[in-house]
């Protein structure tokens, strides 16, 4: 099963695409979607849905992962990143890939087994599961994975 995880942003979305292949996950692929500061929000989400839909092109996946939102106390920067999610959802929903969400909590729980584990715990876990030489970067790349390894964690457990 190829899985495609997403921490949405509007100037950086981080992606992880990841094989769970009889409970042996690896790394197939990763990185982020940049957008230019200065341009206009339908400009940078234009940007992040063309981006996205080639990923889901290229990779092929079979079901998708997504941090749900969770900002207590910048709105705008909430509603910022609402914005990306909605294309982030479309994209999946025209290429017909099934859109599993996560909070921040469970894919910390997911990849190190703390709900309150920090950013760098949780990237040295992304490397030592899925066997790489080193940390993915930029972070963002390295959230995508986590959100992937985090469904295929979950999702085993209702299939």
């Amino acid at each position: 099963m190829i899985i495609l995880g997403i921490d949405p942003g509007t100037a950086t979305t981080g992606y992880g695409v990841i094989e769970n292949k009889n409970g042996k996950i690896t790394a197939i692929g990763y990185g982020c979607i940049l957008t230019k500061a200065g341009r206009g929000l339908g400009d940078r989400l234009d940007v992040i849905f063309n981006e996205l839909t080639e990923i889901i092109k290229k990779f092929k996946p079979e079901m998708a992962a997504v941090e749900e939102l969770f900002f207590a106390s910048n709105a705008k920067t909430a509603i910022s990143v609402g914005h990306a999610r909605g294309v982030i959802l479309l994209a999946c929903k025209k290429a017909k890939v099934p859109v599993y969400e996560y909070t921040p909590l469970q894919v910390k729980q997911a990849v190190c087994g703390y709900g309150r584990g920090e950013k760098q715990q949780i990237q040295k876990m992304v490397k030592t599961l899925l066997n790489l030489k080193e940390i993915p970067k930029p972070d963002d790349a390295a959230d995508g994975l986590a959100i992937a390894i985090c469904h295929a964690n979950s999702h085993r457990n209702f299939v």
